[in-house]
């Protein structure tokens, strides 16, 4: 059973990072989303594993660093929502305040 969910949001981000490299690679692009995944499912099971970032946000979200992503999730009950999946080095305070409300 999963103990985590996507946001519509993240469904998109996710959407998004697998067109962007399968441009160059379909296989890397199946490679990276399946890495993604995996790190989900470990989030899961160890919901608090991240960390918080208040120099970028005050949203009760946690950040964990994939690579040169970031995946940014909230737990609530124990489940956790994946809200985003970005690249690390974007301007996470104006994509937050775009994508959270």
């Amino acid at each position: 059973m999963n103990r985590y969910v996507l946001s519509v949001a993240a469904e998109l981000d996710l959407d998004s990072i697998w067109e962007y490299i399968a441009q160059d690679n379909i296989d890397a692009a199946d490679r990276w989303i399946s890495k993604l995944f995996d790190e989900f499912e470990a989030l899961g099971r160890t919901p608090r594993m991240g960390h918080k970032r208040e120099d970028l946000t005050s949203f009760p979200i946690l950040f964990w660093p994939v690579s040169a992503y970031l995946v940014l999730y909230r737990v609530q009950d124990e489940l956790v929502e994946i809200v985003a999946v970005t690249q690390g080095a974007r301007d996470i305070p104006s994509f937050l305040g775009q994508r959270i409300q």
